[in-house]
C-alpha cells in the first residue's frame, strides 16, 4: 500500500470515531507515522494557515511541505485515493462527490452525538463542530425511521403482543423525545436537541442489535423465548449506554429513570 508522506490529518481527540479511523490510516500505511495529530496540539505556526473555524467541521489535511490545507471529504479522498487511485477517480465525479460531501457533513456535524467522548482537558483549543440544526434534525429523523421499522418487524415476531403497525412505532419512538424533553425545560434548546440526538442514537443502536434476529428469522423459525431473550439483552445494553451518555453529557442522572418510566407508561399503547 502506498504511503502519503509529509501529510498530517488533524483529528478531534475527544471523538472516539475520529481517533479510530485516523489511527487506522496510520496503521494501514496510508499515512506515515506522523500522519495524524490532535487538533488541540496545533502549533502557533500551523494556526496561522489552518482555518480554525472550518477545521472542527471538516477534518483538515496539512501538506507539511507547502503549508497548504485540504478540508473535509476531500482530505479523506486524498488519503484513500493515494493508495487506491480508482476510488479517487470515482469519488471526484461531480454527482458522487456531491453525495459524499453531504454524507460526510451528516456524520461530522453529528459525531459528538453518534459516539460522545469525555473532554479530557479544559482551556484547550477545542475541536467541537458547529451546532447545525439541519443535520441534527436529519440525524434524529434518520434514527427514528430506522428504529421504527426495525421495532415494527421485531414486535411481529412476538406472538404474545398484538399485531404492530408502523404508525404506533413512530409515535413511540418520537414520544420518548417529547417526554424526556419535559424534564429538560430548564436547559437551553441546544442541550435538549443534543440529548434528543443521543437518545435516538441509543435507540438506533438497539435496533441494529435486533437486526440479525430479523434476518435469521427469515431462514429459521426462531423460538419465542430466544426472541424475547435477545430483546431483553438489547434493552439491558441500551439502558447501560443511556446511563453512560447521561454521565458524559453531564445531564441529570434521573433522565435514565424517566426514560424507563416512559417505556412503562407506553405499555398500554403497545398492548392495545
Amino acid at each position: 500500500m502506498k504511503t502519503l508522506e509529509n501529510q498530517t490529518l488533524l483529528y478531534d481527540e475527544d471523538c472516539p470515531l475520529c481517533s479510530l479511523y485516523t489511527t487506522g490510516f496510520v496503521k494501514s500505511g496510508m499515512l506515515d507515522e506522523n500522519g495524524r495529530k490532535s487538533y488541540c496540539q496545533l502549533s502557533d505556526e500551523e494556526q496561522s494557515f489552518v482555518d480554525l473555524k472550518r477545521a472542527p467541521n471538516e477534518i483538515a489535511l496539512i501538506n507539511n511541505k507547502t503549508k497548504t490545507v485540504t478540508y473535509g471529504i476531500d482530505s479523506l479522498i486524498k488519503v484513500i485515493g493515494f493508495s487506491f487511485p480508482l476510488i479517487e477517480k470515482i469519488a471526484t465525479i461531480k454527482p458522487i462527490h456531491f453525495v459524499l460531501k453531504k454524507m460526510y457533513s451528516f456524520v461530522s456535524y453529528n459525531r459528538k452525538v453518534i459516539i460522545p467522548g469525555i473532554v479530557k482537558e479544559e482551556n484547550k483549543l477545542e475541536c467541537t463542530p458547529d451546532f447545525n440544526y439541519k443535520y441534527k434534525f436529519l440525524f434524529i429523523g434518520f434514527a427514528l425511521t430506522i428504529t421504527s421499522f426495525v421495532l415494527f418487524g421485531y414486535s411481529n415476531l412476538i406472538p404474545i403482543l398484538p399485531k404492530s403497525n408502523i404508525t404506533r412505532e413512530i409515535i413511540l419512538a418520537f414520544g420518548q423525545i417529547v417526554f424526556q424533553s419535559l424534564f429538560l425545560l430548564k436547559f437551553d434548546k441546544k442541550t435538549i436537541i443534543n440529548y434528543g440526538g443521543n437518545l435516538m442514537t441509543v435507540s438506533l443502536m438497539g435496533s441494529l442489535i435486533l437486526v440479525p434476529v430479523l434476518i435469521l428469522n427469515q431462514f429459521i423459525n426462531l423460538p419465542e423465548m430466544f426472541v424475547l431473550g435477545w430483546f431483553g439483552i438489547t434493552v439491558f445494553i441500551m439502558c447501560a449506554e443511556h446511563f453512560r451518555r447521561v454521565k458524559v453529557l453531564k445531564l441529570p442522572f434521573y433522565l435514565s429513570y424517566t426514560w424507563i418510566l416512559y417505556r412503562i407508561l407506553a405499555l398500554p399503547l403497545i398492548l392495545n
